[in-house]
């Protein structure tokens, strides 16, 4: 373990992918269970994500879900990475936020994202359009007035306004200006872009405005990580995503993961087997040594505060381990303190 490595905080995203053989009720309980386990090993916060109509993920409500995470753990932040603000009204998701923020305080993260439905028949389903995208930056400043009691409407959010709920900005297209604009966090990926990565986090640097949430930059980087005790073993664990990412590309479809031994590339075609191979690499895997390495590397690279790990894989066994090995690289030590008011969740933002 390095300074640099012992000094950045480490937490997990988990997408609620559903497996071959495994219903999708069951992703959502090994989603909370996972929680429970990396809470244990010292992770700083687990989130959850938003999906919907999408075969292989389970998890389409995700600040129900983190309620459930924030149920079943004790000191792990909690929260969601992220709700797509496009798709839903800022003051549901300010309530559902003041709910979540009141029931465990201190304990509440409000990771956002500006992506609208997966295909054009979810959208019409949820009533949105790509264009409403176009608006992300409009509609995370009404919903952070909800927050602080400045909408205009002369209503007010009820429980949220006066609570403090760290916001987040996932970085999809033009996420680094909107989130610098606004002064708030910045959650970039995936670590196989990383020239694309270190241009969107020098942009959002450069133009960051201090505001009430964050008085300086905090980016939190984020991809898969894979750590096992061979370079093979960790290969394994990202087999069943690159397969199924293949799938989705040529033939429409997100299927639940497969079994890595059940994934044979002879039987791909040509195409597939090209986003298949590209999709098992630059992702940082392999032993401890060499994952340390490559995290030394990108974290002078970016400078980052933070490591979002989102690997997801058919073996939850083998992917329990690996968060074993990394919390170990990464010196980290039982479960998570209290929030640290050093952090963006301890800044200056609205008040109790």
């Amino acid at each position: 373990m390095t300074a640099l490595i012992s000094r950045t905080r480490f937490s997990v995203l988990d997408r609620s992918r559903t497996r071959e053989g495994h219903s999708g009720p069951e992703a959502l309980r090994d989603t909370v269970r996972l929680a429970r386990e990396v809470e244990e090993l010292g992770y700083h916060r687990f989130w959850v994500s938003e999906h919907h109509g999408v075969p292989g993920v389970a998890g389409s409500a995700p600040t129900v879900l983190a309620a459930a995470v924030a149920a079943a753990t004790r000191t792990i932040r909690v929260g969601t990475g992220g709700v797509m603000l496009p798709n839903h009204q800022p003051l549901v998701v300010a309530e559902q936020f003041g709910v979540l923020e009141s029931l465990f305080p201190g304990r509440v993260d409000m990771g956002l994202g500006r992506s609208v439905g997966f295909t054009g028949g979810v959208r019409k389903a949820l009533g949105r359009g790509k264009e409403d995208a176009e608006d992300f930056g409009a509609q995370i400043d009404e919903l952070l007035g909800w927050f602080l009691g400045t909408s205009p409407t002369g209503v007010h959010a009820r429980p949220a306004e006066g609570l403090t709920v760290p916001p987040f900005v996932l970085a999809m297209g033009e996420g680094a200006t909107i989130a610098a604009r606004a002064g708030l966090p910045l959650v970039i990926g995936d670590l196989r872009g990383r020239d694309r990565m270190r241009r969107g986090i020098d942009h959002y640097r450069e133009h960051f405005r201090p505001s009430a949430w964050a008085s300086e930059p905090y980016v939190v980087i984020s991809g898969t990580v894979a750590v096992a005790d061979t370079p093979e073993r960790a290969r394994r664990l990202l087999i069943p995503e690159a397969w199924s990412m293949a799938r989705s590309r040529t033939r429409g479809t997100f299927p639940p993961l497969p079994p890595a031994e059940r994934v044979d590339p002879s039987t791909m075609t040509a195409r597939e087997r090209d986003l298949y191979e590209s999709g098992l690499g630059d992702h940082i895997a392999g032993t401890e040594e060499q994952v340390a390495g490559e995290l030394e590397t990108v974290l002078k690279e970016t400078g980052a505060q933070e490591v979002l790990v989102t690997t997801s894989t058919h073996d939850r066994t083998a992917l329990l381990e690996s968060y074993r090995r990394l919390a170990a690289l990464a010196g980290l030590a039982g479960p998570a303190d209290a929030p640290d008011p050093a952090g963006p969740e301890g800044g200056g933002a609205a008040r109790r």
